[in-house]
C-alpha cells in the first residue's frame, strides 16, 4: 500500500500516522505505514488525574477506560469513564503499580492508547517498553528519554554535555555508607540526600551537619526502596533558600519543541508542592527566555516527545541549575494552560497519534498570572500530617472561565489512607498576579470541607502573607514564616456563638415542623423526637408568641459556654453569655444544595453557610469559619482506653516499616521507636517521654489502625539515694 500522509483529527477519534496498520481482536496494531485511529484510551490512574483526562478525551471524543482497586470501586473516575475494569486489592503494588493487570485491561477492552497520568507508571520505562511491544500507544515519551532523566546521576552528565547550567554533586556507582559521607564532606554541609530514581519528594532528605548525614541517608534509602524498588543515591550541595522554578516543555515526533513558560513551585512542605503560579513573580523577560530556552535544550537532547517538566534550583541573583526533568504531565499543568490558553492534555493526545504540535515558539502568547493550591486532607497544625476519611460536607466555589476545580472525588465519598491524600487544586486565573490572588483567596474562602481536617485555613493564611504577596518566595517559606502562618487560634466571638446557637434553634424548629406534618395521621399516637444531642432536648421544644427562655451549653475546644436564649414574642431571640446580651433575628435558607444563616447579630446582617452535623455546629463565610460543639452528654461520651499508658499511639493506619525498639529498652523523650508508612509517606514515631518500653504492640510488616497503641511505656524508677535507708 501506498504511504499515507497524516491527517487532522475528527470528533470519532484521533487519526495516527504508523508505520503500519494490521488489525487485531483489540482494534488496531501498527506495523508499517498506515494510518489508525485512537478511539479508545486507558488511564492508567485514579483520582483528579484520570478525571481530568477523561475530560479532554471525551471533547475530543476519544472514548475513555478506566481501571480501579477496591478501595476505588465507587469512586469519581470509575463514574465518568465509558468502561472500567477493577484491577485488584487497594495496595498500589497489587493494583495501580501492576502492569501485567493494566496491560491486560489495555488489550481486553481494545483501547489503542494509555495515558498513564502522573505518579504510579507515568515514568517507567519498563512499562512505556512494554505498552509498545503489545502494539498499544504510550502517551509519554520514549522510553529511553524516562530512562535517561529519570536517573539523576545519568541526566546530570546528559544536561552538562547539552550546555544545561548544572549543580556540583556525587552521581557515583560506590554506594558505601563511606564513600556516600565522605563525599557529603566533600561538597560541604548542608547537603540534599536524592533517590537517583526519585520524585515527589520522595527518597529525598537533607542532612544538616555531618552528625545527622547517616541517619538521613538509611531514612531515604528506605523511602526509596519502597517507592522505586531502588535505593541508589546521588549527594548535591545543598542550596540553602533557593526557589524552585520549573519549564513546562513540549516535543512532537518531528523535531520539534517549545517551552510554555515556568512555573514557580517554591512554597512547599515535605518536599512536596503545596502551591504554584505561572509565571513565576519578579522574573525578567531575559531570565524567562534563558530558562526556556535551556529546558528546550534539556528536552532536544534526549529526543523529548509529549508533556514535560524541566525542574531549576534558582539563587537570589536569579541564576539556575538544572535539578531534574519530570518525563510526564506534571500535577500543577493548569497554570500553565491557564496563562496560555492551552489544553496539554489535547496536545498529549495529538502528539501522541504522530501530528505535529498544536503551536510553535512564537505562536505561544503569555496572558495573565494564574495560581493552584493543592487542598490536601492533612493536619497542618501537626506537621501536616496526612488525613483520610469521608467527606461528610463538600461545597466549592462555581468554576468558570478562571476557575477550575480538579477533583476526583465527591461529597461522601472517602479519602483512602492507601493513595495520596489531595482532595482537590483550586486553580485560578486573573490579568495579573494581584487580581490572580484575590481571586485565589475568594475561592478559598467558597471551599468547604466537613469532615476531616484540610489545609484550607493554612492556605489562606499563607496567601495572605505580606511576603507571599510581594512574590518573595523560597522553598524555606513555611520554616521561615512559621510563626505568622501558624497564629494562635482564634476563640470564636460572642456574636459567632449566637450564630451557632441559632443555628440549632431553627434546625431544631423545622425538624419538629416536618414531624408535625407527617405525623398528623397517627393522631392516636403522639410522640417527640429530639436529635440526640440537641442543646434543648430535655426542654419541651420551640413555643410561639409566648415570652420562652432556655438555658444551652455549647463548647468551644475545651472550653464550655453557657448563655440563655429567650424567644420573644415577634419571633426574634435573645441571648445572653456572661453579662452581655444580643438581640438575634434570622431564618434558615436554602440555596444549591446547602443551608444559609440569614442572621442579624445586634443589627449586623450576615449570611453564613451552615453545616450541622453530628455534635458540631460549622459556620463559613469570607470572613473565616468557626466550629462549635454541643457538649457530649457523659452517658454517651466514648470511653478512652487505657491503650498505650502514655506511650506511642499510631497517627494514621499505615504498616509498620521498622521496629527500632524491644521491651526493657530504656528511652529518652524524640527517641526513635518505630518506622510507619502511610499515605505514601514515611512517618517516624518518637518516644513522647523518656522511660522504659513495656511492651512493643506491633511487628515489623503489620498494619497498624489510626490511634491503636504501639509501644507501652512506662517511666523509670528513680533509684534509692544512698544512705537514705530505704
Amino acid at each position: 500500500m501506498a504511504a499515507v500522509i497524516l491527517s487532522f483529527p475528527t470528533l470519532q477519534g484521533l487519526r495516527i500516522f504508523t508505520q503500519k496498520l494490521s488489525w487485531t481482536k483489540r482494534g488496531v496494531r501498527f506495523v508499517s505505514g498506515e494510518v489508525g485511529r485512537i478511539e479508545k484510551v486507558l488511564i492508567a490512574n485514579r483520582g483528579e488525574i484520570a478525571c481530568r483526562v477523561m475530560r479532554t478525551a471525551k471533547k475530543m471524543g476519544v472514548r475513555s477506560v478506566a481501571v480501579y482497586s477496591d478501595a476505588d470501586r465507587d469512586s469519581m473516575h470509575v463514574a465518568m469513564a465509558d468502561e472500567a475494569y477493577h484491577i485488584g486489592p487497594p495496595p498500589s503494588q497489587q493494583s495501580y503499580l501492576s502492569m501485567e493487570k493494566v496491560l491486560e485491561v489495555a488489550k481486553r477492552s481494545g483501547s489503542h492508547a494509555v495515558h498513564p497520568g502522573y505518579g504510579f507508571l507515568s515514568e517507567n520505562t519498563e512499562f512505556a517498553e512494554a505498552c509498545k511491544q503489545e502494539g498499544i500507544i504510550f502517551i509519554g515519551p520514549p522510553s529511553s528519554a524516562i530512562r535517561d532523566m529519570g536517573i539523576k546521576s545519568t541526566s546530570k552528565y546528559i544536561m552538562s554535555a547539552a550546555g544545561v547550567p548544572i549543580i556540583g554533586g556525587y552521581h557515583g556507582e560506590d554506594q558505601s555508607n563511606e564513600r556516600l559521607q565522605a563525599e557529603a564532606a566533600k561538597i560541604g554541609f548542608p547537603v540534599m540526600i536524592k533517590a537517583v530514581r526519585g520524585g515527589g519528594g520522595k527518597g529525598m532528605r537533607i542532612a544538616p551537619t555531618e552528625s545527622d548525614f547517616l541517619e538521613q541517608l538509611e531514612s531515604a534509602r528506605r523511602e526509596a526502596r519502597k517507592s522505586f524498588n531502588d535505593d541508589v543515591m546521588l549527594i548535591e550541595k545543598f542550596v540553602e533558600d533557593p526557589r524552585h522554578v520549573e519549564v513546562q516543555v513540549f516535543g512532537d515526533m518531528h523535531g520539534n519543541a517549545v517551552y510554555l513558560f515556568e512555573r514557580d513551585c517554591s512554597v512547599q512542605r515535605r518536599h512536596q508542592k503545596i502551591i504554584e503560579e505561572a509565571p513565576g513573580p519578579d522574573i525578567s523577560p531575559e531570565v524567562r527566555r534563558k530558562l526556556g530556552e535551556a529546558a528546550v535544550k534539556a528536552a532536544k537532547a534526549v529526543n523529548y516527545v509529549g508533556a514535560g517538566t524541566v525542574e531549576f534550583i534558582m539563587d537570589a541573583q536569579h541564576n539556575f541549575y538544572f535539578m531534574e526533568m519530570n518525563t510526564r504531565l506534571q500535577v500543577e499543568h493548569p497554570v500553565s494552560e491557564m496563562i496560555t490558553g492551552t489544553d496539554l492534555v489535547e496536545w498529549q493526545l495529538r502528539v501522541a497519534a504522530g501530528e505535529r504540535l498544536p503551536l510553535l515558539q512564537d505562536d505561544i502568547i503569555l496572558r495573565g498570572h494564574s495560581f493552584e493550591a493543592r487542598i490536601y486532607a492533612e493536619d497542618p497544625n501537626n506537621d501536616f500530617l496526612p488525613g483520610a476519611g469521608p467527606l461528610l460536607h463538600l461545597s466549592t466555589p462555581t468554576p468558570d472561565q478562571h476557575t477550575r476545580i480538579e477533583t476526583g472525588v465527591r461529597e461522601g465519598d472517602e479519602v483512602s489512607a492507601h493513595y495520596d491524600p489531595m482532595i482537590a487544586k483550586l486553580v485560578v486565573w486573573g490579568e495579573d498576579r494581584s487580581a490572580a490572588l484575590k481571586k485565589l483567596r475568594y475561592c478559598l474562602r467558597q471551599y468547604n470541607i466537613v469532615g476531616l481536617n484540610t489545609n484550607i485555613d493554612f492556605l489562606l493564611s499563607l496567601s495572605g502573607h505580606p511576603e507571599f504577596e510581594a512574590g518573595n518566595v523560597t522553598t524555606s517559606f513555611i520554616p521561615q514564616y512559621y510563626a505568622d502562618l501558624f497564629p494562635t487560634p482564634r476563640v470564636p466571638s460572642g456574636e459567632t456563638i449566637c450564630q451557632a446557637a441559632l443555628g440549632l434553634v431553627l434546625q431544631e424548629k423545622k425538624h419538629t415542623q416536618e414531624f408535625a406534618q407527617t405525623s398528623t395521621a397517627c393522631n392516636d399516637l403522639i410522640f417527640v423526637i429530639f436529635r440526640p444531642l440537641s442543646p434543648f432536648g430535655s426542654s419541651s421544644g420551640w413555643r410561639s408568641n409566648i415570652q420562652f427562655n432556655r438555658n444551652m451549653k455549647l463548647q468551644l475546644g475545651d472550653k464550655k459556654v453557657e448563655m440563655v436564649v429567650g424567644y420573644n414574642k415577634d419571633g426574634s431571640y435573645t441571648m445572653q453569655i456572661g453579662e452581655k446580651v444580643y438581640h438575634v433575628t434570622g431564618e434558615l435558607e436554602l440555596e444549591g444544595g446547602a443551608s444559609f444563616l440569614h442572621c442579624s447579630v445586634d443589627g449586623v446582617k450576615s449570611r453564613p453557610k451552615l453545616v450541622i452535623l453530628d455534635n458540631t455546629v460549622h459556620l463559613f463565610s469570607m470572613e473565616g469559619s468557626a466550629q462549635v460543639s454541643v457538649p457530649v452528654p457523659k452517658h454517651l461520651a466514648a470511653v478512652s482506653g487505657s491503650g498505650a499508658q502514655g506511650g506511642a499511639v499510631a497517627p494514621m493506619t499505615g504498616t509498620i516499616e521498622k521496629v527500632m525498639v524491644k521491651a526493657g529498652d530504656m528511652v529518652a523523650v524524640g527517641d526513635p521507636l518505630m518506622v510507619m508508612i502511610a499515605m505514601k509517606m514515611e512517618h517516624t514515631i518518637r518516644a513522647p517521654k523518656s522511660g522504659v518500653i513495656k511492651r512493643v504492640f506491633f511487628s515489623e510488616g503489620s498494619q497498624a489502625n489510626r490511634h491503636a497503641p504501639l509501644i507501652e511505656l512506662e517511666e523509670e524508677e528513680e533509684a534509692p539515694e544512698e544512705g537514705s535507708g530505704q
